[in-house]
């Protein structure tokens, strides 16, 4: 059973960088055909996809998020971490890390998600 952990500060001033890291267990991040994602909810609105990054290293951002964001990995923790700059109250949100299965198209684990805060 794969299991997914977010983990990071729940606040965050603005203008600062929100960073998060997700563990996996259950199954490593290098293996071929998986996509691990970072996913987002503001208060109020649907989820909304920030990137990913794929089971060989290769990254790819949400276009409107892209010059803010940046996904990497730690294969020997097995984990993968989100990056965000220059944050605003805008970016609060509940942030989830999620496993793609690339063939099938569909988010097969979630973690349960994280509770992102900017204010000062």
């Amino acid at each position: 059973q794969v299991q997914l952990q977010e983990s990071g500060p729940g606040l965050v001033k603005p203008s600062q960088t929100l960073s998060l890291t997700c563990t996996v267990s259950g199954g490593s991040i290098t293996t071929n055909a998986y996509y691990w994602s970072w996913i987002r909810q503001p208060p109020g609105k649907g989820l909304e996809w920030i990137g990913y990054i794929t089971y060989s290293g290769s990254t790819y951002y949400s276009p409107s998020l892209k010059s803010r964001t940046s996904i990497s990995r730690d294969t020997s923790k097995n984990q993968f971490t989100l990056q965000l700059s220059s944050v605003t109250p805008e970016d609060t949100a509940l942030y989830y890390c999620a496993r793609e299965n690339s063939y099938a198209g569909v988010y097969d684990y979630w973690g349960q998600g994280t509770q992102v805060t900017v204010s000062s």
